[in-house]
């Protein structure tokens, strides 16, 4: 009968009880067991061969391939020999010396074999080029140089319809940098999501009118500002009523504009005026573009983030000739930055080369920091003012605006 003190003194799992066992078998039965035919090979065998198995050409594993030494490949000696090393006169038994530097011969050899990489399929190429032909098409070439601000005041409104590029944590960091060098900023937070208005700690049961109230109610903005914790840094929150908008703004009389009338009235109380644009390029967005001067794209280091730009410098363009001429591309911020990935390097350099002194030089990296923040209601700058995130954005703030108040 099976009694508590029969119970094994440490937990033990199925991997060390099969390992106890395996340890427990006899030499001669294990010999027995890797001489036995393989379950499977990696490549076709060709017949009439001088292995012993009748098979050459390939790695062929033993069938233990999940315990202990046996998970070393058996190696055929035709596959030795075709690297131009010596035949073994016996085969190689995994756990063996031998077996080891015939493995580690074939891997070498196989890896000379393949030294030289596939070239890029034709269609991805031709996808690539397609794609920087239709931005080329509504933006000028790029001229050699560094990023030259404007002067104060700005509007600068901050799109890009790809969703995840870092538009809202640009605009909130962006906006607690330039705060801290002594300039007053509104971040007008456009995004029904309204990460903006709490990613700076303003709750949104706290308020009674938003921007939702701004643009369908004619009420005034500077009743909807709220302060933040940051001296300098104020924000017009939004909240979810924001997305019924883009239905109802459709009847409404010179649609368009609306936010523009609706910043005339704070015009000079700011130095900066971030808008933070929806992911699309609807009604909301449009209302954005044509309240501000200044187009500012973040861009995340990766190839998807550059399928739409054509699109959205297409929109620019159609809202430049239409609703505001004095809008341009002013900022590219590149986002995400991998530095470790051959990938984010050749994005940004192909961002330099075609938007020339448009690109900030001062990139924003990818961390963990950034991506906390927001769960604490700060911008990276006050949650970990020491992080490689807010240094970054301490210096891009510095560019943006050519140094402190």
């Amino acid at each position: 009968m099976w009694r508590m003190g029969d119970r094994d003194p440490e937990p033990t799992s199925i991997l060390s009880v099969r390992m106890r066992l395996r340890s427990r078998e006899p030499r001669d039965e294990q010999e027995k067991r890797w001489s036995e035919p393989p379950s499977s090979t990696v490549d076709p065998v060709a017949p009439g061969s001088d292995d012993p198995e009748g098979r050459s050409g390939s790695v062929h594993y033993s069938p233990d391939t999940a315990w202990g030494d046996s998970s070393r490949p058996v190696v055929s000696p035709a596959v030795i020999s075709s690297v131009g090393e010596e035949e073994p006169s016996d085969p190689a038994i995994p756990g063996s010396s031998d077996g080891d530097e015939a493995s580690d011969r074939v891997t070498s050899g196989l890896i000379e074999a393949s030294a030289d990489p596939p070239a890029a399929a034709p269609e991805v190429v031709e996808r690539a080029s397609r794609a920087w032909a239709e931005v080329a098409a509504v933006t000028s070439d790029g001229e050699a140089g560094e990023y030259v601000p404007r002067p104060p005041p700005r509007i600068l409104a901050v799109a890009n319809q790809k969703g995840g590029v870092g538009k809202t944590t640009t605009a909130v960091n962006l906006g607690a940098g330039l705060a801290e060098l002594g300039y007053r900023v509104l971040v007008v937070d456009l995004d029904p999501q309204g990460n903006a208005t709490t990613g700076l700690g303003v709750d949104g049961r706290s308020f009674e009118l938003s921007m939702y109230d701004v643009v369908m109610r004619d009420a005034k903005l500077e009743d909807a500002i709220e302060p933040t914790s940051i001296k300098n840094l104020f924000v017009a929150p939004a909240t979810i009523d924001l997305a019924g908008a883009e239905i109802e703004l459709v009847p409404t009389f010179s649609r368009e504009l609306r936010l523009r009338r609706a910043l005339e009235s704070i015009a000079g109380d700011f130095e900066f005026v971030l808008i933070d644009c929806p992911p699309s390029l609807g009604l909301i967005t449009v209302n954005g573009l044509a309240a501000a001067d200044e187009v500012l794209v973040p861009i995340q280091c990766e190839y998807y983030a550059l399928e739409g730009l054509g699109q959205l410098l297409r929109n620019v363009h159609l809202v430049q000739a239409n609703l505001n001429d004095k809008l341009e591309v002013t900022t590219i911020v590149l986002t995400m930055y991998d530095g470790r990935t051959k990938l984010a390097e050749q994005v940004a350099d192909e961002v330099r080369a075609h938007f020339g002194s448009k690109v900030c030089r001062n990139v924003i990296p990818r961390t963990v920091r950034i991506s906390e923040a927001p769960s604490f209601g700060q911008p990276i700058t006050t949650f970990d003012s020491s992080s490689r995130g807010a240094i970054a954005y301490r210096e891009l703030a510095r560019e943006v605006s050519g140094g402190p108040a």
